[in-house]
């Protein structure tokens, strides 16, 4: 057998292996798609047999294939916001070698096995990277839940507030209380949109301040919203006391407090955030911007601040991973002001600006690591930090730790080569998703992936685009283990 015809040789004089930086060669098998030795230093071409494919990408970094566990892809059903093509093209853009995807914004939502069929027929040969499926929770269909579980969801999601979509309303206590009853024993994670609006005469349904004011709107949602949300799971979290419970996209810093008081008694609760609770603020967003709406709500400076602050925990922190939380829509729903770059012609009668009927939901992915790490960097955290975040406690999240988010022996050589010193502008030719409308078109990042590779395949890189083939990613259907 020629071995030269199935090796891929990645080396760099720095690569995140074993949670630090260090020279390294990765030997992949382009047969099996999967890492088979890693050197801790640089290996020379010479070194292996003649024809073998060899790179060399110092000083680039190898990082493992980031684990986005928090996107929207919303097919079928809304596919003129999102599809399984243009989201994960997004995706292997930015590093991203696996997705998981929401349940919500497709019709139907995948709270049904006949529904998460649905979706994998949409998705078959469709995807540039590996894509996994989450399952839905809605008042109801709580017998629906281990079948979906043998069905291979990476865990479920409901919400404690109204989702802005009427084929996916919120469950109430008694619902939450039949769905850890339902799946204490179960392989899986439940998680939680966790807002609860406790004083409903003075937020959300009764705003008091021009519409097309942000601080209106930050006000309907306070930060009480989280809390009360939070404090409700914990309080029924003895019903299922192994049952691994999440809090998604955490924007109040309020809510840590409660979070942490309950990991210390032993509750199995982890938190997720987002690029743009630990990038964007309140007091920077100009009137009638609705690209930057989004619930939870983007909050204070200080709020910001006190992400990052839990973050500096690496071992303590509640806060686990960093997702996208890609929520688009057609541009005409973001009802733009005609000053704002993205907007379009409103196909309604709603006033241009108007934050309250505006679609809530912020395009980012692909763009993550770089704002990310543009905004990390300043406050003096690691690559490895960037890598903890987005790939290994991510895909410990979704049950995917024994192949994704790490460069190890035996795992997929998902890889992404990034560029830690470059900087780009936001522009539509780097907002790969199907609608060019984000809060971020027109600023400037740092840190650049240069290539992605997705099971030893060169999947995109920055010189010569996507490679030959078309989309090769899978659907990671395989259940979930205990």
């Amino acid at each position: 057998m020629d071995n030269r015809k199935h090796l891929v040789v990645l080396a760099s004089s720095r690569a995140v292996i074993d949670d630090q930086v260090t020279p390294a060669t990765v030997v992949v098998s382009s047969e099996t798609g999967k890492i088979v030795a890693i050197h801790k230093f640089i290996q020379p071409a010479s070194n292996f047999p003649a024809g073998t494919s060899y790179t060399n990408y110092s000083p680039k970094l190898l990082l493992p294939g980031l684990v986005d566990a928090h996107v929207h892809l919303n097919e079928p059903g809304r596919t003129e916001w999102e599809g399984f093509y243009t989201g994960t093209q997004a995706a292997a853009f930015g590093g991203v070698t696996t997705v998981v995807d929401m349940p919500l914004n497709a019709i139907p939502p995948t709270t049904t096995v006949a529904g998460l069929k649905e979706k994998i027929a949409a998705a078959k040969g469709q995807c540039w990277v590996d894509v996994g499926f989450y399952g839905g929770i809605i008042p109801g269909n709580e017998a629906e839940l281990k079948p979906l579980v043998k069905e291979g969801v990476r865990g479920f999601k409901g919400f404690m507030i109204d989702s802005g979509v009427e084929e996916f309303p919120a469950v109430t206590s008694a619902d939450i209380k039949k769905v850890f009853r339902e799946l204490a024993d179960e392989p899986t994670t439940v998680m939680f949109h966790a807002e609860m609006d406790v004083h409903p005469t003075q937020s959300t349904s009764h705003p008091t301040g021009p519409l097309n004011r942000y601080q209106t709107f930050l006000d309907s949602r306070p930060s009480s919203f989280e809390t009360s949300a939070i404090s409700e799971i914990l309080s029924l979290a003895h019903l299922a006391p192994t049952l691994p419970l999440h809090i998604v996209h955490l924007s109040a810093v309020e809510a840590i407090p409660l979070l942490r008081e309950a990991r210390a008694k032993g509750v199995l609760i982890t938190a997720e955030t987002c690029p743009h609770y630990l990038s964007l603020a309140a007091e920077e967003i100009k009137q009638g911007d609705t690209r930057h709406k989004c619930c939870p709500p983007i909050r204070s400076q200080v709020n910001q601040d006190g992400l990052w602050a839990e973050m500096q925990r690496p071992d303590n922190s509640c806060i686990k991973t960093v997702v996208s939380d890609h929520s688009p829509c057609t541009p005409n729903l973001k009802l733009l002001p005609t000053s704002i770059p993205g907007s379009v012609t409103a196909s309604s009668n709603k006033e241009p600006g108007d934050f309250f009927s505006a679609w809530g939901g912020i395009s980012s992915v692909g763009l993550g690591i770089s704002i990310l790490w543009t905004e990390a960097e300043t406050r003096r955290f690691s690559i490895e930090d960037v890598v903890r975040w987005c790939c290994k406690n991510t895909a410990k999240q979704v049950g995917l730790e024994h192949q994704k988010g790490d460069l190890a022996v035996g795992m997929d050589a998902d890889v992404a080569v990034f560029d830690d010193e470059a900087e780009f502008v936001v522009q539509p030719s780097t907002m790969l998703f199907r609608n060019k409308c984000s809060p971020y078109e027109g600023k400037v990042l740092k840190g650049v992936v240069t290539e992605t590779w997705l099971r030893g395949r060169r999947i995109h890189s920055r010189r010569d685009g996507f490679g030959e083939g078309g989309p090769q990613g899978r659907l990671l259907l395989e259940p979930r283990r205990k």
